[in-house]
């Protein structure tokens, strides 16, 4: 009896393609963060009446011009998005691989709740608009996407410190803890300090982009 033998072709490995989804994925909640603060200042710099100390960048989505910035937050909701699905892949497996990706997924979508209901004017902003601001449904709905949103974000740190560990980023993992930190703090400063706000929202959105960055680029668990 004879038997015919034939030469497989070339195989991509499946290992190798679920690595190349993961990173594609996961430079979407890399680029979120660099992305929406830069759009933010940009408008910030150029827009008539808006005043880094008395306002929010949330407050860029009112006025003729404020399109642009609605369409910042549904794009970083989508990048914040992808990114959740690209850390999941990332991850795997294990508790962090099911939380993590989840609570990133909540912060991305609270970006596109606050594009459904945007922030109320005040502050001079738009201009013409009453220091006074009166809390209107949309407003407080804006805020409330905003706190759970960022909740969820710093959640997802602590969360994230156990696999930066178990990739021998020790540092990386303390930092992880100590972030949300600074970030609640800003958020509760900012009755006295929309800066400081601003402060604590930009350093969440950056760190989320180093994190994925880091965990993209390292090595599995070990």
């Amino acid at each position: 009896m004879t038997g015919t033998f034939t030469t497989p072709g070339p195989l991509h490995p499946v290992a190798t393609t679920q690595r190349s989804t993961a990173r594609w994925l996961t430079t979407g909640g890399v680029v979120a963060g660099p992305l929406f603060l830069t759009a933010g200042l940009a408008q910030g710099l150029t827009r008539e009446g808006f005043d880094f100390t008395r306002n929010a960048i949330s407050q860029l989505a009112l006025g003729g011009a404020g399109w642009v910035q609605t369409l910042s937050f549904v794009c970083t909701g989508a990048l914040l998005v992808a990114g959740a699905a690209g850390l999941r892949r990332t991850l795997r497996r294990g508790s962090a691989g099911r939380w993590a990706p989840a609570l990133v997924g909540v912060f991305g979508l609270s970006f596109w709740a606050a594009a459904a209901f945007p922030a109320d004017a005040g502050a001079g902003f738009p201009a013409g608009s009453p220091d006074a601001t009166v809390m209107s449904g949309h407003g407080a709905a804006h805020m409330a996407a905003g706190m759970i949103g960022y909740l969820a974000l710093c959640a997802a740190f602590v969360v994230l410190a156990r696999p930066l560990a178990a990739r021998g980023l020790r540092g990386w993992a303390v930092a992880s803890r100590v972030v949300p930190v600074a970030v609640l703090a800003g958020f509760m400063a900012s009755a006295a300090s929309v800066l400081a706000f601003t402060a604590g929202a930009g350093l969440g959105l950056l760190w989320l982009s180093a994190v994925m960055a880091r965990l993209a680029d390292a090595p599995g668990d070990r």
